[in-house]
């Protein structure tokens, strides 16, 4: 099985699973003539049924899992989020939330006790989670912090056909399977992957012409001269464009790594933006445990804020994660946790630096809102709005 060297060894259990998708994904390339588009095969690793990385037991969030999420870090970001939620909210008498991945249940969980606390309950939260295993974690979360509030909560199978409210999609997007494109020389390819040589390679890299769209894509977004590897995302691109046409009051919030289409192509970023996380540790090969590694892709904010002007949304703020959470409040929630010597507080400003560096997550991180109603307010975007940069 190919893997960094500088990564852990599974234990026998975790390997002989990762076996079984390597098998699984290996007996789909050769049933579809030795050759499946990269998107199909983090699609299988990710979420082929009972093997995929998230469609499996194993942990995946917090110190026990493969990597930490905002809200897995500090309450501090849901209680932040609530304020802007609280905003939506108040557009529309219905109310509801859609949180789309919701990972643990500890973003629902903790989003419901901030919005309890602002008088600004939900009348129902709604999950959308494909994972049995983390539904069933996502239950016992809120069962366990959100208390009696977790009765507003249900899961559902399928996006609701309509929606007045607030859709919460943290960390949803880049696990959303790519299209890797290649430009070499005049001809612009889809990259894939075949059957490798032998068992200890299993898969290898393969390049086909590009079917029209993708080709089409490509050259529109693409910075022009020389070869060029990166991500299109049409998938996601029909997910929000999907979500968008069900919002019949209210807004979507995205927040997510990535960059406008400029920023994303740039000329220097010629090897596209897949990373892939397993225990901690980022590494850039997608072949290494299949099943046991997260594989994620930057996020394209201003194809989905195409995606949701085709749904008749409009862009009500995009920013970088860190002036959203100033916006709403996160400092103030910050010294509600205890005088600034107390250790109640100093362990609460760890993470809350995490989350604001300009050198961690405070940039990296983008939020886009795309409103449906009008006369939301939106402090997330009070202090910095970059819109005019999609």
């Amino acid at each position: 099985m190919p893997t960094d060297s500088a990564l852990p060894a599974p234990d026998a259990d975790a390997r002989a699973h990762s076996e079984r998708v390597a098998a699984h994904i290996r007996a789909e390339i050769a049933a579809a003539g030795g050759f499946i588009p990269f998107a199909r095969y983090m699609e299988l690793a990710l979420y082929a049924p009972g093997l995929g990385y998230y469609a499996a037991g194993a942990a995946k969030f917090g110190a026990a899992g493969d990597f930490v999420t905002a809200p897995e870090m500090t309450p501090l970001f849901a209680r932040a989020l609530a304020l802007q939620v609280a905003a939506i909210l108040a557009s529309t008498p219905r109310r509801e939330i859609l949180e789309l991945g919701a990972g643990s249940g500890r973003l629902a969980a903790d989003l419901l006790v901030a919005l309890a606390a602002r008088d600004a309950l939900p009348s129902r939260y709604l999950i959308l989670e494909p994972s049995p295993d983390l539904r069933e974690r996502q239950r016992a979360t809120i069962a366990r912090d959100a208390g009696p509030l977790a009765a507003r909560v249900a899961w559902l199978d399928a996006l609701p056909d309509a929606l007045a409210g607030a859709v919460v999609a943290n960390e949803v997007l880049d696990a959303v399977p790519v299209h890797l494109v290649a430009r070499r020389g005049p001809v612009i390819c889809e990259r894939g992957v075949t059957l490798g040589s032998d068992p200890s390679s299993p898969f290898a890299w393969a390049e086909r012409p590009a079917a029209p769209r993708l080709a089409a894509l490509a050259a529109a977004r693409f910075p022009a001269g020389g070869d060029y590897l990166s991500e299109i995302n049409p998938a996601a691109e029909a997910l929000v464009q999907s979500l968008g046409k069900r919002v019949v009051e209210g807004a979507m919030l995205l927040i997510d790594y990535g960059f406008p289409t400029a920023e994303y192509y740039h000329p220097q970023r010629s090897a596209g933006t897949v990373m892939c996380h397993y225990r901690h540790r980022s590494h850039a090969d997608p072949f290494a445990w299949p099943g046991l590694t997260d594989i994620t892709a930057h996020v394209d904010f201003s194809a989905m804020a195409a995606a949701g002007a085709r749904a008749g949304l409009t862009v009500a703020g995009f920013t970088a994660q860190a002036p959203f959470l100033l916006g709403c409040g996160i400092l103030d929630e910050l010294a509600a946790t205890g005088a600034p010597d107390s250790v109640d507080y100093i362990k609460a400003a760890a993470p809350v630096q995490k989350l604001l560096s300009p050198a961690e997550m405070g940039d990296l991180f983008k939020v886009l809102a795309l409103a449906r109603s009008e006369g939301i307010a939106w402090p997330g975007f009070a202090l910095a709005d970059r819109s005019h940069r999609l």
